[in-house]
């Protein structure tokens, strides 16, 4: 159970971005198995020796095909044999520095002695990563909790609790006890916490409220992306409720809740039913999908898409229990500006086409 709580809190983080757009692979573990060694499951077998790492993302890595034997990818089901050359790669390469403090401004909505919840702007990478090693959010708590003596921004028992995309903007919730990190962290497992978005989507919705249900796991044909697996016993579980708030024409803003918290959740499920995320450059959301083929009507979307220059998805609201008093604790944001602009703008337009 702790093995598996602890994999989910690392594998179940809200749509995280992918840290390199290089294909290219950098080792971050190798092995000789040793002359005498028997046959055992290669996972099984790392899990022994890769200090910090469960089984769990052992298995996730090798099911994503960062685990290898002898230069080729294996499955975690491999039996090593004598004197195999294991490696474990990774698409960024190895990242040792310690996490500094440095002065970037936070919206901070709420803080007490157990937890604070940020409003992150879109834009703000969330964890240091290839190519992302300064200026992000988790520098910007530790400047914030500098003088904190109980709170090291490197104990992995304090901090982050879930993340959201670089691009995405909206509510996290951070730990500065290791108590109160394991309490939401085991929120967040169990489901109990209550997460909305906003999503301003390509197309009009059929259905004015639904459920997606569908495994999301690494696109096989392209290792940048998610999507929903076509074989069930792939990928992980994910459902995402969603009612729409706003029909305008070509698009349609729509309030998702979570009920999983998978990677790209929100924009590998609205792909997936046909409603991909206004501006998603990943998933194709960038390109006119819906509409006409006027040049005027060109113009105008391009000009949406300089105006939120993101995919157009807000963390709106965050729900939990107070780790230590048992309070249930509920916080909104309010849209950004960027989307804000970009819903008036199609409002106008959509008036505007109706009175024509």
């Amino acid at each position: 159970m702790a093995e598996d709580y602890i994999d989910e809190l690392d594998e179940s983080f809200d749509d995280i971005e992918p840290v390199s757009e290089s294909p290219e692979l950098y080792e971050h573990f190798r092995v000789v198995v040793d002359k005498g060694q028997t046959p055992v499951r290669i996972d099984k077998y790392l899990f022994e020796r890769i200090v910090n790492a469960s089984r769990n993302r052992i298995q996730t890595a090798a099911d994503n095909g960062f685990v290898m034997a002898n230069g080729k990818p294996v499955k975690s089901s491999y039996k090593i044999k004598p004197q195999d050359v294991l490696t474990v790669m990774m698409d960024r390469p190895r990242y040792d520095n310690d996490i500094i403090p440095e002065d970037i401004p936070l919206d901070i909505v709420y803080e007490d002695a157990d937890l604070m919840v940020i409003n992150k702007p879109a834009g703000l990478v969330v964890h240091p990563g290839c190519g992302n090693y300064h200026g992000t959010l988790v520098n910007a708590i530790a400047w914030h909790l500098r003088d904190v003596p109980t709170y090291d921004p490197n104990d992995p028992q304090v901090g982050l609790v879930h993340r959201i995309d670089k691009d995405t903007s909206g509510l996290l919730v951070v730990a500065k006890t290791p108590d109160a990190k394991t309490s939401l962290g085991l929120q967040f497992y169990n489901k109990t916490t209550k997460r909305e978005y906003n999503a301003l989507v390509w197309g009009n919705m059929e259905q004015d409220t639904g459920t997606i249900v569908g495994n999301i796991g690494r696109n096989p044909k392209d290792r940048m992306q998610m999507a929903v697996m076509a074989d069930p016993e792939q990928g992980k579980h994910a459902v995402t409720h969603y009612e729409v708030l706003e029909r305008l024409g070509y698009v349609t803003l729509v309030k998702c809740v979570l009920e999983t918290g998978r990677t790209h959740q929100i924009r590998v499920h609205m792909k997936y039913i046909g409603h991909t995320l206004f501006n998603d450059e990943r998933y194709g959301g960038n390109e006119i999908l819906k509409g006409t083929h006027f040049s005027k009507y060109k113009q105008f979307v391009n000009n949406c898409f300089d105006i939120c220059p993101r995919q157009a998805l807000h963390a709106k609201t965050l729900g939990f229990v107070h780790p230590r008093t048992g309070e249930e604790m509920f916080f909104t944001s309010e849209l950004p500006d960027d989307m804000t602009r970009l819903l008036e703008r199609w409002r106008t337009y959509i008036s505007n086409r109706e009175e024509l």
